[in-house]
């Protein structure tokens, strides 16, 4: 029984792992990420801490298994966040980055805001909040490269 206890504790602390969204902070990495890859860029406008809708969002879509495995081979993600909580300050060099993505890419100042980028940085279609499926969304955010 101890050991299946144990063997469980290992699987939630560790088997959820497999899951994880890689979500570049860098642009310039992200494009590299993208040209070689040959995938296209989700550009994430967010408020981490302190936007309901963003965190909706990343509840019902970016955390899902489901959405997850869809845009593994497909997108590459990236995230611009904008933490107002002093706990979750950015990097200067990654909050400034977030503020010129901000000026060329969301001058509206939505929250959230996703864009969807070729990997050249040309925009291809955005998109907000919605509540449908994590199916449906990563559908919505794939028809724009048509």
């Amino acid at each position: 029984m101890k050991k299946v206890f144990i063997a469980s504790v290992f699987f939630i602390a560790f088997g959820f792992s497999g899951f994880a969204q890689d979500w570049f902070t860098n642009f310039d990495k992200a494009k590299q990420e993208a040209s070689q890859s040959h995938h296209n860029i989700i550009l994430v406008f967010q408020g981490s801490d302190w936007c309901t809708p963003c965190i909706k969002l990343d509840k019902e879509i970016w955390s899902t298994a489901e959405f997850q495995e869809l845009a593994k081979d497909h997108f590459v993600m990236m995230q611009a966040d904008f933490p107002r909580k002093k706990a979750n300050k950015l990097p200067e060099d990654i909050a400034e980055q977030n503020g010129m993505l901000a000026e060329k890419y969301n001058k509206q100042g939505y929250f959230p805001f996703v864009v969807v980028l070729n990997p050249e940085g040309k925009v291809l279609g955005n998109a907000g909040y919605e509540k449908m499926s994590p199916t449906e969304y990563y559908k919505k955010l794939a028809s724009f490269e048509k």
